[in-house]
């Protein structure tokens, strides 16, 4: 391992310190932001040659309906994600009803649910032929108009229930800190109820609303399963036919530079919202007195969280848990399926490995107080849909072929295998899109390693290996499992990137479910399916307990 323990003198956290001098860290740093930022540099580039028949075919038949789609989902996104975030935060963190402690922690297991999950199982509810139109044509009767189970509406509302747990949980940690001093003294001064909630706590609770709407956008603009079940053509759906259906890669690359500007937008638009603000804490987090919540008001904020929890999170459960049923699980679980469970598992495991080592390895260069600011585009790929980060990988990995890869292999006299299309290129993109998962546990450990901690470690004796061994192994261990736990799911998860560069025969779960469902086969999609959702679940509690600290 290059990477050495070195103590500092000073104040703060302790810097892993590579072979390297430290006046040359910013070589080590800008080696890493120009890998993250090549693909998509490439993706810029591909503008250099235009095909302009057919753009003109895609200007007169699918780029206003994407732009407008992406538009409307993002805008319906954004409205669902504040109104039920901001609610069912300030009612768990306020108000005292039937079921609100465990509702206050079980609002949160939407996020191990996969927007394509639950996007299937809407659909294959509200399908023509599905339980819920027949029971309603069998009620109404001939009157009965059917519910037309691909609405735009219905796309929002998937989306909003399954990425409205990022305000939730950022805004009811701001509620929790802040207490009810602010609401009380704002009464006090003549204010009514929906005047303090206008003008105290949505602007105190202000960052945390722009960072959790930021998140889910991010997340809406970057799907591309549940949006291609519903059959709502997106700039994700549309880069996808381009390089399979045109069998066009650069434009493929130019409709994902259009999709990059939005995601351009949307992290300029969250940073001016941001601005300046800070949390306001007055320090009697922990000790508010909740307002009890009595007779009909009490079941409306019951009746409200409870069916909220039931269609995000328990209803997905149940159907997929009665479609595999009807399958029969026990005749699914086959060869077929424990290959793909095997791909899935060995893909995840070695991202996992890859992306935690690299961001323990560039721990000293992001602990450092005084730092450029471009070493921020490390952490970009996390803010870059997957469809677009494939498409760059795979021109880059292209051009590394043709001018250095087989060249190589010719000089050298051995038979290589290209690098598009094989594992490498898929590990680099989970890399790339996954490397800021790992840097927070990470670097959230390293601040743990306190210079006066090492001083009386080596003062009793300890130096060299058994430093390593009993003082930095046991301090970055919970970090290091966090991050490896975080990305292994995310990947596991993980539908865009794995479609469009998996190797030939690599097929993983997330791809099945994609393939099934575009098939209609919901019933047999309903175990991978399944899987992936009781997967989820470990990251949700490792992020509800940091939450809870």
């Amino acid at each position: 391992m290059l990477a050495i323990f070195d103590r500092k003198r000073s104040e703060g956290p302790v810097y892993l310190h590579t072979h390297w001098r430290p006046t040359r860290t910013n070589l080590p740093a800008a080696v890493l932001v120009a890998t993250v930022v090549a693909p998509l540099l490439y993706i810029v580039a591909s503008w250099a040659t235009i095909d302009p028949e057919l753009w003109r075919h895609l200007y007169d038949t699918q780029l206003q309906r994407l732009i407008t789609n992406t538009i409307v989902l993002c805008a319906g996104v954004s409205v669902g994600v504040v109104v039920l975030g901001v609610s069912l935060a300030w009612l768990t963190s306020y108000c005292e009803f039937p079921g609100r402690r465990w509702l206050d922690w079980a609002l949160v297991l939407p996020l191990a649910v996969p927007a394509y999950v639950l996007a299937f199982v809407m659909l294959g509810l509200l399908d023509f032929a599905g339980p819920l139109q027949l029971l309603m044509a069998q009620w109404v009767g001939a009157d009965y108009r059917a519910i037309d189970p691909r609405h735009p509406l219905l796309v929002v509302l998937v989306m909003t229930l399954v990425f409205y747990p990022y305000v939730y949980l950022l805004t009811r940690s701001v509620f929790i800190q802040q207490g009810t001093s602010l609401m009380e003294a704002s009464r006090s001064l003549g204010c009514g109820s929906f005047a303090t909630f206008w003008r105290v706590t949505l602007p105190v609770v202000r960052p945390a609303l722009v960072a959790g709407t930021a998140l889910a956008l991010m997340e809406t603009l970057a799907d591309f399963g549940a949006v291609s079940i519903f059959n709502y053509d997106t700039f994700t759906t549309a880069i996808y036919k381009s390089w399979f259906g045109f069998f066009d890669l650069k434009t493929a690359a130019q409709l994902s530079s259009l999709l990059l500007l939005f995601v351009l937008l949307g992290l300029l638009a969250e940073r001016h919202g941001r601005g300046g603000a800070r949390y306001v804490d007055d320090g009697v987090a922990g000790q508010q007195r909740r307002i009890v919540l009595t007779g009909v008001r009490a079941g409306l904020a019951s009746l409200y969280a409870g069916v909220v929890f039931f269609a995000a999170f328990v209803l997905p459960i149940l159907q997929l848990g009665w479609w595999a049923m009807a399958a029969g699980w026990t005749a699914a679980l086959d060869l077929r399926y424990l290959s793909l469970l095997g791909n899935s598992v060995m893909l995840a495991a070695a991202a996992a490995l890859v992306t935690v080592l690299i961001a323990l390895l560039s721990a000293p260069l992001r602990a450092r107080p005084a730092r450029p600011w471009w070493w921020e585009l490390g952490n970009l790929g996390y803010a870059v849909p997957g469809s677009v980060l494939a498409v760059g990988v795979m021109l880059l990995f292209a051009d590394l072929d043709r001018v250095v890869w087989l060249p190589l292999g010719n000089v050298m006299g051995v038979a290589v295998t290209p690098l598009v299309g094989g594992l490498a290129a898929l590990l680099f993109a989970y890399w790339i899109r996954f490397f800021a998962v790992a840097t927070g546990p990470i670097d959230a450990s390293v601040a743990r390693i306190r210079p006066a901690l090492l001083e009386a470690a080596r003062l009793l004796g300890s130096d060299g290996v058994n430093l390593l061994r009993r003082v930095y192994v046991p301090l970055l261990r919970p970090g290091v499992m966090a991050a490896a736990l975080l990305v292994f799911v995310d990947v596991l998860k993980e539908m865009p990137a794995t479609l469009l560069l998996r190797p030939y025969g690599w097929d993983t779960l997330a791809v099945q479910i994609y393939g099934l469902t575009a098939e209609g086969e919901w019933q047999r999609a309903a175990l991978p399916a399944l899987t992936l959702l009781v997967a989820g679940l470990p990251p949700v509690y490792l992020l509800m307990k940091r939450a809870e600290r």
